[in-house]
Parts: structure tokens; sequence; C-alpha cells
């Protein structure tokens, strides 16, 4: 079958989309090749074709043609200019082929009134990020996003996402739309997803579907009813599991603890911005700004109490020896360069 070759972006870069179609399903092959050059600020990567929303510029023009160059703008180049340095550097993007299935676009929740795609990781902000997308693609129905209860922004009919597209649409999405994503701090964000799903009594399902896994490959002499309800996985147990080569084997991690890397893919589509869980309320009103929304509408800000911290992290790695915390890091190293996360002070690596 002949692929179809597709153009997806112009930016200092070429990359290109091959398509192939197969039965029920399609293949997207992507070729990342890119250049050395790196101004600070470049001009619209997608060329003048990109149609205005109702008379107005489109988020993509605001962001790479701006009225007024900002620091933020600026900020927010530095931040590409790191993803694109670090998929070059470890080899994952140029001249690597890579095959992304309609599984691996699942993440990916499309905005077509305002032409955005959002890529959501879960632990960094994703409910409300949620709750917002559905304020922007309620048409009204929705007003204000804390209105909207937590479980109901999971609920996955209520939110489109870019695999549920044809390859036409996809193609169309990929090159004309602003793509954003959130990212945090790899292990604070994997201790905040080992609080949530193994200490928490109501997490049941976690505990039935890992927690009993978990109990029964890293704890010796486990008592009958630890192996049968899974719901006192320690933090030891559960680095274990995630640096077992056996659980890499059998299937990949779950969302709250996959990797960026592999659940947004930022070396096979390229990510206008990138917001960090740090910056959340500033990078979060910008992206708001940019799609023309933010006189109206705010990102939800509110201080939890239960938010995992970095001294919070510090604590739970002090029992994790220096093999298992170097083994660890390498889970997650692509993480941490490509978006500009140092390796924490607390680590002894090996």
């Amino acid at each position: 079958m002949k692929p179809a070759v597709l153009e997806v972006m112009r930016m200092n870069r070429v990359c290109r989309m091959v398509l192939v179609t197969s039965v029920g399903s399609f293949i997207l092959v992507i070729f990342y090749f890119q250049s050395t050059l790196h101004p600070v600020m470049r001009r619209n990567p997608f060329g003048m074709d990109i149609c205005c929303r109702k008379g107005s510029r489109s988020p993509l023009q605001e962001l790479y043609n701006p009225t007024q160059l900002s620091n933020t703008a600026i900020l927010h180049q530095i931040r590409r200019d790191q993803v694109t340095d670090t998929c070059r550097a470890n080899s994952v993007s140029s001249r690597k082929r890579r095959v992304l299935t309609p599984n691996d676009l699942k993440h990916l929740v499309v905005d077509e009134d305002h032409e955005m795609i959002y890529c959501y990781v879960p632990k960094v902000a994703c409910t409300n990020w949620k709750r917002v997308m559905m304020v922007l693609t309620g048409r009204g129905k929705y007003s204000d996003p804390m209105e909207i209860p937590a479980n109901e922004a999971h609920v996955s009919s209520n939110l489109k996402t870019l695999n549920q597209y044809s390859i036409p649409e996809i193609n169309h999405r990929l090159k004309n739309y602003m793509k954003f994503l959130f990212v945090r701090e790899p292990f604070e964000r994997l201790v905040s997803a080992y609080r949530n799903k193994f200490t928490q009594k109501y997490n049941t399902s976690f505990h039935k579907r890992y927690g009993t896994k978990i109990v029964r490959r890293q704890r010796k002499n486990a008592t009958q009813e630890a192996l049968r309800k899974g719901d006192d996985v320690k933090f030891e147990e559960f680095v274990a599991y995630l640096i077992d080569p056996h659980t890499q084997r059998e299937e990949p991690f779950n969302e709250h603890w996959q990797t960026v890397y592999s659940l947004c893919h930022p070396c096979h589509i390229h990510y206008d911005l990138i917001g960090k869980y740090e910056t959340l309320e500033e990078d979060s009103n910008y992206i708001l700004q940019l799609a023309g929304v933010g006189n109206y509408l705010k990102f939800p800000t509110y201080a939890k109490s239960t938010r995992t911290t970095d001294e919070m992290t510090t604590e739970f790695f002090q029992n994790i020896s220096s093999e298992h915390q170097t083994q660890l890091y390498e889970v997650y190293k692509l993480d941490f360069l490509m978006f500009n996360y140092s390796v924490p002070s607390y680590l002894k690596l090996e």
C-alpha cells in the first residue's frame, strides 16, 4: 500500500507524517528532522493559510506573530528549544522512525471553537484543565470551571480527543491548531500519584488492579489479606515495581505514572506551549489569553492543603536505595532533561 505523505509543520525544521491506513485503524509514522538554528522568536511556522476564527486571530497567530513581543513568549520559545535539543541529543526523534497509533492520541483533547489541542498529563492539574476545556467546548453549557464536579471532568464522552478523528482531520488539526501540555517535576508527580492511588482507601480499583500485583511481586511473606486487598503498598515496593524489567515488558505504565514523553510524544508532535506546574496560574492564563478568552475565563486557583511538595517528595525517597534511585531516574530521565528539571539534590545516584 502506498503511504500518503502529508506535511505536518514547518518551523526551521521539517516534519513529515506518513499515514498508512489499515482495516479499522490507522498508523502514524512521523519523521522529525530538526535544524541547528535557534532564533529567540520564530514567526508563524504554519504559513498564512490559518483561517481566522470568526474574523479574529487564531491562537497560533497570536503566539508566533504577536502584536507585542513579551518575556512570556520568549520564555515559551526557550522551553520549546529545550525539548528540541533534548530530542536531538537523545536520538529519539532526528532521523528515527516512530510509529504512532490511535491509542497514542487519546490524551490529546481538541477544542474546535478556539483551535487548540491539550495533551493532558495526570497529576499535573489535569482535572482543572479538563474543566476549563469543558467550558471552552461547551458552547454556553458551563461558565465556571469549578462548578463542574471532578468526576464529571474525567468522563471521556465530555471531551473529544484527537484519536476520534479521520486521518485528514488529524493532519489538519496538528498543522493548524495550537498544541500545549503541562509538566511537573517527575518525582514530585510520581509521589503525588502514589499518594493518591495507593494511600487513599477509596481507590479500591487501583488497589485491586495494581496493588495486589505489586504486593505479590515485591513483598516477601505477604499476608493473605495484603495479597487479596493490595491496599497497603509501600512506596519502596511501588518503586521496585516500576523499575522491574518484567513490569515494563508486561504492559505500558498506567497513565498516572507514565512518562510525559510516552503520553504526549513531544519528540514527534510539536507542542507550541509547554506549561509548568510550578508556574501553573501564569502559564494557564497566558494560554487563555492567546485563545481570546482571558477577559472572562481564568484558570481556577485555590490552595490545596494535601498537595505533594518537594519537601514531601524528599521524605519519600529517604528509604529508597541508591541503586533503585539510579534505576528510577533512568526511567524518567527524558522527562527531567526535556523539561529542564535538575537532578534532585536528595538523590544518591550511583
